[in-house]
């Protein structure tokens, strides 16, 4: 069962694989440690991770990224349209309720929502992980950030099911940072005097300060502060807007007036702010940025800081509140640990030194892989697979929830609200609500301050609905208890109603003299009957899952198929020119005319029709016929050099046999005097016999040309030699008898005799209990 982690980023994500006793951040499949987060449309097929960053430039209204921040919003949510529209060229629009995209894919327009979206990247990132583990992949575990809402939360995990994934947790990213940071640790205090270390990540597009305190075998999340739109990509954006003025002058071009030219910008402004994190001074040069004109510029690293000081200038404030609600003061912190690309420039980094002027501040964590390391390892926890030491994670919960309801009609003074998850409540948290009812009665979970709140984000969380509640035996108000829950992945879920009733029972073991010593000794019994009800959510119907679901299945083949096609036409393309080229050179012995005529005959006729309006875009079978075709040909050609290339070093393996296993039968070792004489002339005559075949063979072969097929193969050559060793090894490594001991000696060790040129089988695996993780 494969063990799977994967940090969800805005820019790009990475994957975590529990393997070889520790953790590895695997590759795609072109090396990458990480993966771009992007899926693009194209008319065959679609894009995503890698595939769609190449594309991106040339097929940028159709390549859709931020998936991170469009998933669980509505296209009418302020932050859609006031910011990330800005860093998104696809058309936007509503799709059942939620924000979506407009795309051509196959030549045709469609829809796909913010869900289905992250569907397909989490689809991409399984098929790189399942490529990497040679095992299919099921149970994962998805960081995202801890400000995302209820009905994010359970978008992610629409989206995991849509591609058949079990999301096992969805975890807040600062907190599975914490937990790969705590769980190496084997030096931390005891629980009574923790040890408080504050991790500030700032990545592509937001910021996280995260206050945690450590002690032996579990982390605590004491507070945890946002800034949902500072980061890289904002730092980008500033620059975009000083060098399109600039242009503006210089080349009297408005480049924000158009999608593509703002396109080319941006790349070229992320590269400048990479070379000035480690350079004073950098270029920008931006080739047909728009006309045909090639725009370029330059920019001082004093002049960066003094375009985003606005940016700058929001870092302290997010970690004073951290600080606040963490509730702890500047010499009680240990030690401050960066993580997220953006802390790499050094203007960002000096904003955070200024907000911590005592301490040094650290990157123990790999800034980039921390989180999805985190990840895996709480994969590594919640499965059987893997033994991980015990470490045990209080996350909080950053907005308040309250429950609310209608006021009882037998209780005018009743409250019809409370709030049961304040915010910094502990995740996971039980609680149990109790109501007197007589009827039926509703229950809606709401967040309880909407300021606090992302945009426009709905603080509609989920509603209750008790049915069969009736009057007591005695036509009182019924006792119902509520059991509510907030779980791991940070959502709210109702787990249990039921009715507690008051019941008397008699005690047989008692012996009575009266009824009014019985009634004295019954016994009363409080017994819980079940309240069917029914919950309402955010997550998708379970019917809309499945028609998604085999919706991307449907995709997903198709994909393979145009990408199986293509494989087909490059290996038939490649097969035409490398042929030709061999039949001149490395072939030119092992041909002859009639076959060389035919072969050359075939590869043109494959060339022209590849070229041809039907060889364009023909089906994969077709391809791989024109294939099998030309193979029918030329592999017998390249059988004949395979076996000349092969045939010298196969004989001198059978020679060195035959030589090795002559010596042993006929030598006078007194290692094998105990071996019966006909049995090591068996040996004997048995090489000798395969010799004959042998020198025999090597005759008739050096009288055939090497444009015909050889007498003398490979393959016969190397059943010979297993024939000589399967016949003699037992013979020859019969072990002696063992003597009859005399009358009151102990019976002497059997000497192990020596196995010439033995094969032995290994000894199969042992079924194994699960694996021990190693986190030292």
């Amino acid at each position: 069962m494969a063990v799977v982690g994967v940090d969800f980023g805005s820019l790009h994500s990475k994957i975590g694989v529990a393997r070889n006793r520790g953790i590895d951040i695997i590759v795609n499949e072109v090396s990458n440690r990480a993966t771009p987060s992007l899926v693009g449309f194209g008319p065959k097929l679609r894009a995503i991770g890698e595939s769609a960053k190449t594309q991106e430039t040339s097929n940028f209204k159709n390549t859709i990224g931020s998936l991170k921040r469009l998933i669980g919003r509505t296209l009418n949510d302020p932050e859609i349209q006031e910011m990330e529209k800005k860093f998104i060229n696809a058309q936007l629009v509503d799709v059942g309720g939620s924000v979506g995209v407009k795309v051509r894919y196959q030549n045709e327009e469609h829809q796909f929502s913010a869900t289905q979206l992250a569907a397909m990247y989490f689809g991409k990132l399984r098929d790189i992980a399942a490529s990497e583990l040679k095992t299919g992949v099921s149970d994962i575990v998805i960081a995202v950030p801890g400000w995302y809402t209820e009905v994010q939360r359970r978008a992610i995990l629409d989206a995991a099911a849509i591609v058949n994934l079990n999301c096992l947790r969805v975890v807040n990213d600062t907190t599975a940072v914490a937990l790969g940071y705590g769980i190496t640790k084997s030096d931390l205090p005891e629980a009574e005097n923790p040890r408080h270390v504050v991790f500030v990540d700032v990545g592509h597009s937001n910021m996280t300060v995260s206050v945690v305190a450590f002690s032996k075998g579990q982390l605590t999340v004491k507070a945890t502060a946002y800034d949902r739109h500072l980061g890289g990509r904002d730092i980008d954006y500033a620059l975009v807007q000083h060098f399109a003025e600039e242009f503006k002058e210089k080349y009297k071009i408005d480049v924000l007036s158009s999608p593509k030219a703002t396109f080319r910008l941006a790349a070229g402004c992320e590269r400048l702010k990479k070379i000035l994190s480690a350079n004073p001074e950098a270029n920008l040069s931006v080739e047909s940025i728009m006309n045909d004109i090639d725009a370029s510029s330059k920019l001082g690293r004093e002049q960066l800081e003094q375009l985003i000081a606005h940016v700058l200038d929001r870092i302290p404030g997010v970690i004073e509140r951290a600080l606040a609600d963490a509730k702890i003061s500047l010499d009680q912190i240990d030690s401050v640990e960066l993580i997220g690309g953006s802390t790499r420039v050094p203007a960002v980094r000096a904003k955070i030194q200024s907000a911590f002027p005592d301490q040094v501040l650290k990157t123990t964590l790999n800034q980039d892989e921390a989180c999805a390391r985190g990840a895996t390892f709480t994969c590594a926890m919640l499965s059987p697979v893997f033994r991980v030491r015990e470490f045990t994670m209080h996350d909080i919960q950053p907005y308040s929830i309250k429950v609310s309801w209608e006021r009882s009609p037998d209780d005018t003074d009743e409250d019809t609200e409370l709030v049961v998850f304040p915010k910094g409540n502990v995740i996971p948290s039980t609680k149990v609500l109790t109501y007197y009812r007589k009827s039926a009665f509703d229950l809606e979970a709401a967040y309880a301050d909407v300021s606090q709140l992302p945009g426009g984000v709905n603080p509609w969380i989920s509603r209750f609905t008790a049915k069969g509640v009736t009057a007591d035996a005695k036509g009182d108000l019924s006792c119902v208890k509520l059991k509510v829950r907030l779980n791991t992945h940070g959502t709210v879920s109702f787990e249990q109603a039921y009715i507690e009733e008051t019941v008397e029972q008699e005690d047989a073991t008692m012996e009575v003299d009266s009824e009014a010593q019985q009634a004295q000794l019954k016994k009363r019994k409080v017994v819980k009957k079940d309240v069917p009800f029914v919950v309402g959510n955010t997550a998708l119907d379970k019917s809309l899952v499945e028609k998604m679901r085999e919706q991307e299945a449907q995709m997903h083949a198709a994909d393979k198929l145009v990408m199986d096609t293509e494989d087909a036409k490059n290996a038939l393309e490649e097969y035409v020119y490398d042929m030709r080229g061999k039949l001149e050179e490395r072939y030119a012995a092992y041909v002859q005319d009639s076959e060389k005529e035919a072969l050359l005959r075939q590869l043109q006729e494959a060339e022209d029709w590849l070229y041809s309006e039907e060889g364009e875009d023909a089906t994969k079978s077709a391809y791989i016929s024109r294939l099998d075709a030309a193979k029918k040909i030329g592999n017998p050609i390249v059988a004949r050099w395979r076996e000349t290339e092969e045939r010298a070093k196969n004989v001198s393996q059978l020679r060195e046999t035959i030589n090795t296993y002559m010596s042993y039968a006929t030598s006078g070792d007194e290692k094998y005097a105990h071996i019966d004489e006909k049995d090591k002339q068996s040996v004997v005559e048995k090489c000798a016999t395969v010799q004959k075949w042998l020198e025999d063979q090597i005759a008739r072969q050096s009288e055939r040309p090497k444009n015909v097929d050889p007498v003398l193969k490979s393959e016969d050559i190397t059943k010979k030699r297993e024939e000589i060793i399967y016949f003699a090894t037992p013979i020859l490594t019969k072990p002696k008898p063992k003597p009859t001991p005399a009358p009151g000696t102990e019976t002497p060790k059997q000497e192990q005799q020596p196995q010439p040129e033995e094969t032995k089988a290994e000894k199969p695996e042992e079924p194994q209990g699960p694996s021990e993780m190693d986190v030292d």
